[in-house]
């Protein structure tokens, strides 16, 4: 019931800055917590950071603390990945997820408690 797409992926410079967007549809989208997962080449998926359905609930990976923000647009359906002093090890494919609103918040940093997944977007850092 719930469509999710990534986008905002691509090339930017150690140290520089960027955002991803993740849009899903339906009205609903308010009742989801929304997260980010991220999977270099060779390496296993790994949560970067989610969102509860009101907003009032962040969670973060240890390795994206003080440098990343998500927050979501209601109005747009639309939740954010503001990406700040990137290191050459965040370059991956991030995808967006969204699970239900019985979710307990403890719960966000695993990924088989997402229903819907996007297709991911790529994310280089050059040096």
């Amino acid at each position: 019931q719930v469509q999710v797409v990534e986008s905002g992926g691509g090339l930017v410079q150690t140290g520089g800055s960027l955002r991803l967007s993740c849009s899903a549809s339906g009205r609903t989208f308010s009742m989801y917590a929304m997260a980010w997962f991220r999977q270099a080449p060779g390496k296993e998926r790994d949560f970067v950071a989610a969102i509860s359905p009101s907003g009032r609930i962040t969670h973060y990976g240890d390795s994206v603390k003080g440098r990343f923000t998500i927050s979501r647009d209601y109005a747009q359906n639309t939740v954010y990945l503001q990406m700040n002093s990137l290191k050459p090890e965040d370059p991956a494919v991030y995808y967006c997820a969204a699970t239900s609103a019985s979710t307990p918040s403890s719960y966000y940093p695993n990924q088989y408690d997402y229903i819907y997944w996007g297709q991911g977007t790529q994310v280089t850092v050059s040096t």
